[in-house]
């Protein structure tokens, strides 16, 4: 039995083990029925043309954890951004953990999917918002149809977040292999502001896919800071689905920073529904072996006066693959658009590739929009220069990287997230920087 005929036959024992509310329940059940005809994406579709899932597929994956992990803080201390202080929601295995978390329900609400699907308190906001944006699809509807827990956030109106929020799930490899499939929603109301972190992370070298979904809504005037930590184990794979909504003068940016893990795609969507909003998509990304990261991104202007900026970068070492499909589409209504699209890609060794896709589809006249790629290699002039002024070819190596990737941090606005990125690319790139962002 392949794993789309496991998931499509448990579903019913799933259902029946997470009980929720009828109208859950019927989306649940339509979700599976689109799964089973979806399947899972393959090659044979164009935004998946470089992206093969058959590796990721061929294990045996455990979709009930038999029992819930203990971990205690300080075998995770070092995955978390523990030097601000956070509201915590810690997943084990899928299974939230209470003594490792951090909640609220003090001007905002920060709790578990699973609470909001099941009390009449978070029902208006379930019914406006949960399964509104996340195209059907295979994955999207699979998701849907296992929906149980993840990360449930609500920013009330006129409210400042007063401390970031990070969500981080981990696996332990009690199984010998694990499906995991965290659902969020998150929704920021008018005049309101939140800076989120998200991280999946791997404790053993068992094999762990996750297939996640995260719905972001932004009201009038809210401002959403939303950074995306990829450093796992290179037996995990990761498929995150992420879809942005935003309202007039809404500034929403995600960052997405892919330094690990066997196969990691990233699917991120931005749909734009009011004038003068703002929408911010950077990425860095450094891998090395035979690691694969595939960005495909959409920013959809359907209103006027709006902006969208997109930079990603990219370093690729020894046999790994990078993939760029990045989409900007400008509808007829949407004039005095500014859209930025730009992927530069840097190949270190001749065997490590990456395909770069960058597109617009414009159909109004009276826009400024440009995007471009570059692929190539360091220059070897800048080389030479640094290590005649004796600086070795190491060092020398790790600076121009650095500075290669450094205009993409430089619109990180959490301190301790920045030094964070910072110190995962001098690892990853072997060298010791000697300085802080």
């Amino acid at each position: 039995m392949d794993l789309k005929d496991k998931l499509v036959s448990s579903f019913l024992a799933f259902d029946e083990k997470y009980q929720v509310a009828d109208d859950i329940h019927q989306i649940r059940s339509e979700a599976i029925k689109d799964f089973e005809n979806f399947g899972f994406p393959s090659k044979k579709e164009e935004e998946w043309k470089y992206t093969s899932l058959n590796q990721a597929l061929k294990d045996n994956y455990s979709i009930f954890p038999k029992q819930e992990d203990a971990i205690e803080y300080n075998h995770i201390k070092q995955y978390l951004i523990h030097d601000v202080d956070t509201y915590n929601l810690v997943f084990i295995d899928g299974i939230y953990s209470s003594h490792l978390s951090t909640t609220t329900h003090d001007k905002i609400d920060v709790c578990l999917m699973s609470s909001a699907l099941n009390k009449d308190k978070f029902k208006p906001i379930i019914d406006n918002y949960f399964n509104r944006i996340a195209p059907k699809n295979g994955l999207n509807s699979l998701n849907t149809a296992y929906t149980k827990e993840g990360a449930f956030i609500h920013i009330h109106k006129n409210v400042m977040a007063d401390k970031p929020i990070q969500i981080i799930n981990f696996s332990t490899g009690n199984e010998s292999s694990l499906l995991l499939q965290p659902r969020n929603l998150i929704v920021v109301d008018e005049n309101s502001h939140v800076q989120i972190i998200e991280r999946h992370q791997s404790l053993s070298d068992h094999p762990v896919l996750t297939n996640s979904v995260t719905e972001i809504f932004a009201d009038r005037r809210a401002i959403v800071d939303y950074y995306k930590i990829q450093n796992d184990r290179k037996n995990a794979s990761l498929i995150d689905n992420t879809y942005v909504e935003q309202q007039s003068e809404s500034l929403c940016s995600v960052h997405t920073f892919s330094f690990g893990g066997n196969i990691t795609r990233n699917n991120l969507n931005f749909y734009q529904k009011g004038e003068r909003i703002d929408s911010t998509l950077n990425g860095v990304t450094i891998i090395e072996d035979k690691q694969h990261v595939d960005h495909n991104t959409l920013v959809h202007h359907t209103t006027p006066n709006c902006e969208s900026h997109q930079d990603y970068k990219g370093i690729f070492s020894d046999r790994s693959t990078g993939v760029f499909n990045g989409k900007v589409i400008v509808e007829k209504e949407a004039q005095q658009t500014n859209a930025y699209q730009s992927n530069n890609n840097i190949l270190v060794d001749d065997k490590a590739s990456i395909n770069s896709k960058p597109q617009l589809e414009i159909f109004a006249d009276d826009v400024r929009c440009s995007h471009g790629c570059t692929i190539g290699q360091l220059d070897d002039e800048a080389l030479f220069y640094l290590q005649s002024r004796g600086i070795p070819k190491k060092e020398a190596t790790g600076l121009l990287m650095y500075a290669f990737a450094n205009n993409v941090l430089e619109s990180v606005k959490i301190p301790e997230v920045k030094n964070r990125i910072n110190t995962l690319i001098a690892l990853k790139l072997g060298v010791e920087l000697g300085f802080n962002l």
